[in-house]
């Protein structure tokens, strides 16, 4: 039977795969796949991606079924991000891919794991999910014959790397220039980006309210959320809290989603770009939020670090979980002999490499690697006296 593909019509400033700048190593083009087909398909069979299942996202895997971990937010962002790039005519494939990816690097436990982690690699360069998740696809990732890592296409790297200091971007050569030439990345980038954005905030909200964190009464006095509750109240008023919840999750993402495609069409329009270098050569990005949506995000991330992120139950959980991570670093790195062979025999190349730094850097991917019950289960059996294995 025939293959046939379908054509599908982009605007011109779209990143186009028959253009990319490619990758590390090269390969023959995909027969039945574009380039960034193909990233993204290899993000879904990492090993990396299957362990954001059972990575956190604001509350620890163990606490709870119906919590978002890393993984259902990824999916989420994903969807998000599709849609608004099918409406402004850019690339569903990179977008998906970079969304897809840009937490793959992050360590169990959420942002606390991830500041313990940078703590315990202060003296070594220190540590950002960010960095880690091009480390993974990069290097970490053991799959194919012909090279390390993924070697996905510089488009999908280009928007795992949502920012960099100039310090480490001049290590990174030409995935790190734009840093340092203050050039913006591709609209794909700059979407997945936002899209992370809506996500987060939105269920962050749901899984708050869920969890008994956060109280519908407190969400009144926030302005995107406030006038969807009324709305909700005025057109479903017997409607049980649960399904009053969701429904008001649902009209923000949609407001959100509405917002970001029409300020960004406008914004593109306005900037008169017409191929991605000119995006690339503009000086601010061009998917954006509206000034006053913008405001009103702030507020709501405001109310959402003092009221949940601090939460006390979470700030507990947090505490617990720098100290499992402080706990595994010092252990594997003071006697490497404790990891396992194949970590062993990195720490040891690396040592022999870069001293120190080059042990401390394979503990920290080893780490870095673990999900939440993993490294729970690792710190009992290298503390807990009743853990025999």
């Amino acid at each position: 039977m025939a293959v046939v593909a379908s054509t599908i019509i982009r605007a011109p400033y779209a990143a186009d795969p028959s253009r990319s700048r490619g990758r590390r190593y090269p390969e023959p083009s995909p027969q039945f796949r574009s380039e960034f087909q193909r990233d993204r398909d290899r993000i879904i069979h990492s090993a990396a991606f299957r362990r954001l299942e059972y990575k956190t996202q604001v509350f620890v895997n163990h606490e709870g079924d119906w919590f978002r971990t890393r993984l259902t937010h990824s999916l989420e962002v994903a969807q998000i991000a599709r849609t608004v790039a099918r409406l402004l005519g850019l690339n569903e494939d990179l977008v998906e891919a970079i969304a897809l990816a840009h937490d793959l690097g992050h360590t169990p436990f959420g942002h606390a794991g991830q500041d313990a982690l940078n703590q315990c690699m202060s003296d070594y360069g220190g540590f950002e999910h960010n960095l880690q998740s091009i480390r993974v696809v990069d290097e970490l990732e053991e799959r194919y014959a012909e090279f390390p890592g993924l070697n996905l296409t510089f488009d999908t790297r280009e928007g795992i790397l949502k920012h960099c200091s100039r310090a480490k971007a001049a290590e990174l050569g030409e995935l790190g220039l734009r840093f340092l030439e203050k050039r913006q990345p591709s609209l794909e980038a700059q979407l997945a980006n936002l899209a992370d954005e809506v996500a987060y905030n939105s269920h962050d909200i749901d899984d708050g309210l869920r969890a008994g964190l956060l109280t519908v009464e407190q969400l009144e006095d926030v302005p995107l959320v406030g006038p969807l509750l009324d709305r909700v109240r005025r057109e479903h008023p017997e409607l049980p809290q649960r399904r009053m919840i969701y429904q008001v999750v649902r009209y923000l993402i949609e407001l959100l989603v509405a917002d970001l495609i029409e300020s960004s069409r406008a914004a593109i329009e306005a900037s008169g770009v017409s191929d991605p270098e000119e995006v690339r050569a503009f000086g601010e990005p061009l998917i954006r939020f509206s000034d006053p949506v913008r405001r009103d995000l702030r507020h709501l991330k405001g109310f959402l670090f003092k009221n949940l992120y601090r939460h006390h139950r979470v700030y507990r959980m947090a505490a617990k979980s720098k100290r499992v991570v402080r706990a595994l670093f010092q252990a594997f790195f003071d006697d490497p002999a404790l990891l396992p062979p194949q970590q062993q025999a990195r720490a040891v190349a690396q040592e022999e490499a870069l001293g120190e730094a080059g042990r401390a850097r394979v503990v920290a991917d080893y780490i870095a690697g673990m999900t939440d019950r993993f490294a729970i289960a690792e710190y009992g059996r290298l503390f807990d006296p009743m853990h025999l294995t």
